[in-house]
């Protein structure tokens, strides 16, 4: 069954219905789920579906030759493959489609073009003069996200200005994800995403007949399961110098967030180079660097500044996990390896990630309007501001600290501050009081609102609290988890 991408299949479907010829180019990391997306999108409509494969250009000639040949087209009477790469483009205006649209797909179109570099000036030069006022449509797909955007999608390249839609596509988000286990728990729900991501591919080793703890042991501990070779497989196949990545990714898994400190947990010697593996694999959508909501441009452009951190969640499950005890894991351990090390930590690892999805609920009600004002930006806020000072009585004092998620409005007067608790004890009025000492100094100019998420619920005098006061909004974890089923 076909979970989720309805934004995409939506995009897809319009352009489709244009009149005009359409070229997009969609393109993302691995495993996202763009081929199993784009053949959902071919459903019922006549088209031809080429996979790019790793090699030699007249090989590659030859096998979309045949593809587009077993199309009733008339080239198939007298020929049994195409001369050239342009006769062969050609051939899609003679596609027996009718007044349907004319849909081609060319997977992995990255492949194509380093096997004949020539082949973007030979497909411009057809777009420009046949295909763009045709009823076609050509979508060419790719996982290599550096080669479509630095070579695809640059000035420098024939393509560029040509294509009529570039959609880049990430992981889903949490309430896609959990709608792969609908049976499961609201709290089992977010461990699960805390595990997996929002990759399809991972979601799917996993069984929803199966408990948590059963899918991590059997899919992802047991040595010959897919998931148990993907980060080794992914690497070797994008990279080389693996060891060295395998120490960075692992140092960021671990809690390395700065550059500094990556580069001494990874012994790699000048945080030059840690810089340019960071970069590699914030260009293959593993690792992404986090600035503080507030944060300018100025300082985004400086690379000492910002943390790194994981975005995927099965890498950093994996290297926290798995790659950390792979020798009991190779000698079988699976049941040790559980026991004394993912059960006790598995709760603490899902509350960072418990954050992330809190982000997903807020970004989904302002799509409803269902937030006291629209905010221009969102994210996690760090640095210098007020907090309690416990040995006074009301007392404030300033301290380096964090807020898990704040939402500013386009004119800064409105802000929404919110603290998440994924822990087996209920959102305390001390935790509340906390959460409201912070940025003080603001509120003279600016209206506040307080969002408190919590994995089990509130104590009394917070709820009470909510219940006098418009300014404070309570969210526990079957509201977050059940959003998408009661808006």
């Amino acid at each position: 069954m076909f979970i989720g991408r309805e934004t995409e299949l939506d995009f897809f479907e319009k352009r489709y219905a244009e009149e005009k010829g359409q070229l997009i180019v969609l393109y993302g990391r691995r495993r996202v789920g763009k081929t199993e997306t784009l053949r959902e999108f071919c459903k019922d409509k006549p088209h031809v579906f080429f996979s790019c494969t790793q090699t030699t250009d007249k090989i590659q000639l030859s096998k979309f030759s045949k593809q587009i040949l077993r199309e009733d087209i008339p080239a198939r009477q007298y020929i049994s493959e195409f001369a050239d790469w342009e006769k062969a483009f050609r051939a899609i205006l003679d596609l027996p489609y009718g007044n349907r649209k004319k849909l081609i797909v060319i997977d992995e179109f990255p492949y194509m073009c380093r096997g004949n570099k020539s082949i973007p000036s030979v497909l411009q030069n057809l777009w420009d003069t046949e295909l763009k006022d045709r009823n076609v449509m050509i979508i060419l797909c790719g996982s290599a996200m550096s080669f479509v955007e630095k070579e695809l999608l640059a000035e420098k390249n024939p393509l560029y200005g040509r294509a009529t839609g570039i959609y880049k596509m990430k992981e889903m988000g949490f309430y896609d994800a959990a709608r792969f286990f609908p049976d499961y728990s609201e709290r089992d729900k977010i461990v699960t995403y805390a595990v997996l991501g929002g990759i399809p591919h991972y979601l799917n080793q996993f069984s929803p007949k199966l408990s948590v703890e059963q899918n991590i042991k059997q899919n992802i501990l047991t040595k010959g399961s897919v998931l148990y070779s993907e980060v080794e497989f992914l690497l070797h196949q994008e990279l080389r110098e693996t060891p060295i990545y395998n120490s960075i990714i692992e140092a960021v898994a671990f809690g390395s967030t700065r550059l500094n400190d990556i580069s001494q947990k990874s012994l790699v010697d000048d945080t030059s180079k840690t810089s340019v593996y960071l970069k590699n694999l914030m260009e293959l959508g593993i690792v992404k660097r986090e600035f503080s909501v507030d944060v300018g441009i100025k300082e985004k452009a400086n690379t000492n500044r910002g943390i790194y951190r994981l975005t995927d969640n099965f890498f950093r499950f994996w290297y926290a996990f798995g790659f950390a005890n792979l020798s009991q894991l190779e000698d079988g351990d699976v049941e040790g390896v559980y026991k004394y090390f993912v059960e006790p930590a598995l709760h603490e690892f899902t509350s960072f990630i418990f954050e992330d999805v809190c982000k997903e609920f807020v970004r989904e009600l302002q799509k409803k309007n269902a937030l006291p004002f629209h905010y221009a930006k969102m994210g996690r806020w760090s640095g210098k501001t007020t907090v309690r000072d416990k040995e006074k009585k009301n007392g404030l004092r300033v301290a380096e600290t964090e807020i898990d998620l704040l939402a500013v409005s386009r004119d800064t007067k409105e802000y929404l501050v919110g603290e998440c608790k994924f822990k087996k004890s209920p959102f305390n009025y001390s935790e509340y009081l906390d959460t409201t000492a912070k940025l003080t100094p603001l509120k003279e100019k600016a209206k506040f609102y307080y969002a408190l998420f919590s994995e089990s619920g509130f104590d009394e005098k917070v709820r009470t609290e909510a219940e006098k006061s418009e300014e404070l909004y309570l969210f526990d974890l079957k509201t977050i988890v059940n959003l998408k089923n009661n808006i």
